[in-house]
């Protein structure tokens, strides 16, 4: 498990894609953040925060994240290797964690520079450090658990494609009918009920949630649950291939 997890990080960043992925995820958040003019500016708002980053940054990984999954199953099957990769002894869990821990592992070294944002801010704060660091903290929390189910979605993806492109394209639609598409279906609907659970079903309900800096256990009852639901889905679309 550890020289496969270790095969597919290196392999992303042995190719120039890999940091691609990456420089895209810190520059595009950077020019948001720091240089186009806009309330978006933390310099042009005059008030210390990373709200910013935090809404981009998921809409932002509905793209990349994708980009860093699409190729985990799908360039196996379409290079006839993943048959090989399954008499490894290795369980086929075992396989779908390694890859799914390395993207996750590739996901958050992307975030790991934002860093330099919140110190940035920190010491831009008027007195120094006035800003809400709980909140901005739990905001990082937030965004590693999305990312993760993010990450589990896009195995999914993966897996049910030999073509990458299709696999990039099914896992954008795939995480934003999660993160935002059972949200806005919940707007439409006059049954409170109905609009209650469709919520309960959103990414973007829960990772709002938790970026207050509180971590309810219904929030990452739900990540986890998601991320389990998918981790499983994927094992057993592999194994479909003995049936």
């Amino acid at each position: 498990m550890t020289a496969l997890f270790k095969k597919e990080v290196v392999g992303f960043f042995s190719s120039l894609t890999g940091y691609l992925v990456v420089i895209v995820f810190l520059l595009t958040t950077g020019l948001f953040m720091w240089v186009i003019p806009g309330d978006n500016n933390v310099l042009d708002k005059g008030y210390a925060d990373m709200e910013t980053f935090f809404v981009l940054a998921p809409w932002i990984f509905m793209f990349l994240i994708p980009a860093i999954t699409m190729k985990l199953f799908a360039d196996e099957k379409k290079a006839g290797t993943l048959d090989l990769l399954f008499t490894r002894p290795i369980s086929d869990l075992g396989v779908v964690w390694s890859k799914y821990l390395a993207a996750l592992t590739i996901t958050v070294l992307a975030i790991l520079p934002t860093l330099m944002y919140f110190l940035s801010v920190y010491l831009l704060g008027n007195p120094l450090g006035n800003m809400d660091v709980g909140g901005t903290w739990g905001s990082y929390i937030g965004l590693i658990l999305l990312a993760a189910v993010y990450v589990s979605i896009g195995i999914f993806g993966s897996s049910l494609t030999e073509n990458s492109i299709v696999a990039f394209i099914l896992s954008i639609v795939f995480v934003f009918l999660f993160f935002y598409g059972f949200d806005a279906a919940s707007m439409l609907l006059q049954n409170k009920k109905g609009e209650f659970y469709l919520q309960g079903m959103s990414i973007f309900r829960h990772y709002k949630s938790i970026s207050r800096g509180v971590a309810d256990t219904r929030d990452l009852i739900y990540f986890f649950s998601v991320i389990a639901v998918f981790i499983t889905a994927t094992k057993i679309k592999l194994q479909s291939r003995k049936w």
